[in-house]
């Protein structure tokens, strides 16, 4: 059964601090943090940001989501940075899977994203086998905020019932209101930004998350 996995979003952090702020979140119970990059030419967070918390936070586990054209490009610099995860869109290659080994050989692990109006059968049995992490975003890309968009949320239900042994992430609008549709689809891997650096207790925040991804997961896993 994958486990609970918590990625606070720091585009939502204060960026003055920014290794002090994700040290707050580790200690608070986050084992990820999650770094987005945009559809833009001027990536928002680069590899010189990337390498500064990876040498400020040893150890840190950097989730990092890749809005941009041509992910291939970037490879490199992110492996170079200090990431651990990189996620891709679907919809920005023609050919994953070369991609996705691409990044395996970087030693990181692989993610394969796709936006709202992407249906889940974007990614093929063949691309969720040799990725490592599936993620439904539930906002467009772009910008924090976001309100959280429910109809993506039967995507995550046809992704966990094709890779139930796969970590599924979601990102985009999710917090303590919206955590138990995410997690009683079948989501595992919770991206929150506003509601947990903006909470006055994040802790607490982070272990609502865990606590309804943990219970779901225990009744979807015992059907089966």
């Amino acid at each position: 059964m994958p486990s609970a996995i918590i990625s606070p979003s720091v585009l939502a952090s204060d960026f003055g601090q920014l290794t002090a702020e994700c040290k707050r979140m580790l200690r608070g119970g986050a084992q990820w943090l999650h770094m987005g990059k945009h559809f833009v030419p001027n990536i928002t967070l680069g590899a010189p940001i990337l390498a500064s918390v990876s040498k400020g936070v040893p150890g840190i586990f950097m989730d990092c989501h890749m809005m941009v054209s041509h992910p291939e490009k970037w490879v490199n610099d992110v492996a170079d940075a200090g990431g651990s995860l990189y996620c891709f869109h679907i919809e920005a290659t023609s050919d994953p899977v070369p991609l996705i080994q691409s990044i395996h050989e970087r030693n990181m692990k692989a993610g394969v994203a796709i936006s709202p109006d992407t249906p889940s059968t974007a990614i093929s049995d063949e691309v969720g086998e040799h990725a490592d992490m599936l993620l439904v975003m539930t906002v467009y890309p772009g910008r924090g905020g976001q309100k959280f968009i429910e109809r993506c949320v039967p995507k995550v239900a046809e992704l966990r019932a094709r890779f139930p042994d796969k970590d599924i992430e979601v990102d985009g609008g999710v917090g303590p209101k919206t955590i138990d549709a995410c997690a009683q689809a079948g989501s595992n891997v919770i991206v929150a930004g506003t509601a947990i650096f903006g909470a006055d207790k994040p802790e607490e925040v982070i272990a609502t998350l865990k606590s309804a991804v943990d219970t779901a997961q225990a009744k979807i896993f015992a059907k089966h």
